[in-house]
């Protein structure tokens, strides 16, 4: 008689995922979107094709009026109140659903940048924190678009050091107003925006407060529009505040906790980008693979030539990995939410604890996803050739609107610096266990090599390979921190470094578990392609998890302590040798054959 692991069966919490092992049936997969599910996915995919992609030219010139009538066509469509509860005018969907339209308007380049903030950072800060009063006052008209939101967070001497914002606001005599001046930049849907969400710090309080702003207060003025690479239909604007009279009743939430919406709100942010940009990347392959199909060259479509078809298949690859791994972590927050709001919690504070305990997470599917999108676009313009690099073709715009995604939502650089620090800080407050595997992994590097056979199974096989990515980042995590203690912080560069071991592995282990989810529920020659993709990936996962560890190593250990952590490196990384060409090849065809992105 055995006896169950409570571990197993309690829910997965975030960054968890580096301890624990992960069945294919905790995991949800693209596989199992419902009809409902790819009405709403076509519903938006429509919006885009009919109303975007016609009018591009319009949108990126700034047409006055345009983005803002888009936006309204949009919400009469239901697709900006999503995530907004049917009693103040939305469609009250989960978390998921919402995540699927907003892959829905990825392709829709300026546009989609647009909508992600008008229905993210412009309306969730009202939706999660507001009062009854507010929300009544403001979400229904966000939710149809009657009226456009924005954020206002920074400022020309604070981007990643949010808090150090110097915008004041100061309580008048009579007790009736905040009265606020400052600067702030950056800011999207700026130009056109009706609601501003405004953060400042009242009198000489430390943190940020936030004000909802309305667009008709006397000493509000904007700057013209910013000159940008990309996303140039995109309105954004400076803006300034000049002794604006806003009411006490507009203080959002509580005094001095803006800083907690922010940080709250951009996990939300990190997560949605991954969303928007699996619907970039497929537009994106998918063209490709259409004027592979028609350019000839030397008497046949170029799409017949290896050079063209390892591209189209590592694109492919790259983006089924980075989508299932935001699919992934999406239904791990949702799960996390619905089990919050059953225990009788209300569903705005639900959803915002629940991404809150996946906050390392959204960091990594940032980081992932925007870099990811700009592999894509690259091979895009390439496969493209010269004709990729006109403004004729939306392969370039496509090039150009990604860029921005590595500095959205906090920089690349700093979410890898904050997916290490709130993982450790986790395991500091005992809700992950991290020590004990860490110095198992010691243990065994120190030990005699136990020699057992290598699963028969191909995705257990595959799943014992993740299982030594996970040594290997915990190996190089659990060193860093024992040896280098405190200042572990000012080591950006190892920190870094373990930040993109850890990304990879999570991508490796859900593409596994797609594949062999697919195996099971659906049949071995349904998987074949997906297996092809999942050993693609995890060829190219320990190679790049080895080198990065390996770099990391090498900046803090010494001497035999080194040695035996590089041999255990080379150990975890190891991959049975197999034909990535080959495997690519047929990805690429299945593509080739449909003419789309076909996964």
């Amino acid at each position: 008689m055995t006896t169950a692991n409570p571990a197993a069966t309690k829910a997965i919490t975030g960054g968890e995922f580096l301890i624990r092992d992960v069945r294919s049936d905790d995991i949800f997969t693209p596989e199992e979107w419902t009809e409902e599910h790819r009405m709403m996915l076509q519903t938006g995919l429509d919006f885009v094709a009919q109303r975007i992609i016609p009018n591009l030219d319009r949108i990126e010139a700034l047409e006055e009026g345009l983005t803002p009538k888009l936006l309204e066509e949009v919400g009469e469509l239901g697709l900006l109140g999503s995530s907004v509860p049917s009693e103040l005018g939305g469609m009250g969907l989960d978390f998921k659903s919402t995540m699927l339209i907003t892959e829905s308007i990825g392709g829709a380049h300026s546009f989609a940048v647009s909508f992600a903030a008008h229905t993210g950072i412009g309306t969730l800060p009202i939706l999660y924190y507001g009062t009854d009063e507010q929300k009544k006052k403001y979400i229904p008209d966000l939710a149809t678009g009657t009226r456009k939101g924005c954020y206002c967070l920074t400022e020309p001497g604070s981007g990643s050091d949010a808090n150090s914002g110097k915008t004041s606001a100061t309580l008048n005599d009579a007790g009736t107003h905040y009265v606020l001046n400052g600067q702030k930049m950056w800011i999207t849907n700026g130009g056109f925006a009706d609601i501003f969400i405004v953060f400042a710090k009242i009198e000489d309080d430390e943190n940020l407060s936030a004000f909802i702003l309305e667009r008709e207060y006397e000493g509000i003025s904007m700057n013209p529009e910013e000159k940008k690479m990309g996303i140039k239909g995109s309105s954004t604007r400076q803006m300034f505040l000049n002794d604006v009279q806003v009411p006490v009743e507009n203080l959002l939430y509580e005094r001095g906790k803006g800083f907690k919406i922010a940080v709250n709100i951009l996990n939300i942010g990190r997560i949605k980008l991954g969303g928007v940009v699996i619907g970039a990347c497929k537009d994106a392959i998918a063209g490709s693979v259409k004027y592979a199909n028609t350019r000839e060259q030397f008497g046949r479509p170029i799409s017949k030539y290896g050079a063209i078809r390892h591209k189209l298949g590592e694109m492919a690859i790259q983006t089924y990995a980075m989508e299932t791994a935001v699919y992934r972590a999406t239904q791990n927050i949702e799960d996390a939410i619905a089990e919050l709001a059953t225990s009788g919690m209300d569903k705005g504070e639900a959803t915002l604890k629940g991404i809150a305990a996946f906050a390392p997470e959204c960091a990594m599917m940032k980081i992932l996803s925007s870099e990811v999108t700009d592999y894509v676009v690259d091979e895009a313009v390439q496969v493209h050739g010269g004709m990729g690099y006109s403004a004729e073709t939306p392969v370039e715009l496509a090039y150009r609107n990604a860029r921005i995604n590595r500095i959205f939502e906090g920089t690349n650089e700093i979410n890898r610096m904050l997916t290490v620090d709130m993982i450790l800080k986790k395991a500091m407050k005992g809700e992950l266990d991290l020590m004990t595997p860490a110095m198992a992994v010691k243990e065994e590097l120190t030990g005699i090599p136990e020699f057992k056979p290598a699963p028969t199974d191909i995705f257990e096989k595959h799943l014992s390979y993740v299982k030594n990515f996970k040594k290997a980042t915990l190996m190089v995590a659990g060193s860093a921190a024992q040896k280098l203690m405190m200042s572990l912080a000012k080591e950006q560069e190892i920190l870094m470094g373990i930040a993109d071991m850890a990304v990879w592995t999570y991508a490796a282990e859900s593409v596994v578990l797609r594949a062999q989810k697919i195996a099971v529920n659906q049949s071995p020659e349904a998987a074949a392609i997906p297996t092809d993709m999942m050993q693609t990936y995890l060829c190219w996962a320990a190679d790049r998890i080895h080198m990065v560890g390996k770099e990391a190593l090498m900046g803090f250990a010494e001497g035999d302590e080194l040695k035996m952590m590089l041999m255990g490196m080379k150990r975890f990384t190891k991959v049975e040798p197999f034909n990535t060409k080959e495997a690519r090849r047929r990805v690429a065809q299945v593509m080739i054959d449909k003419n789309n992105y076909a996964f």
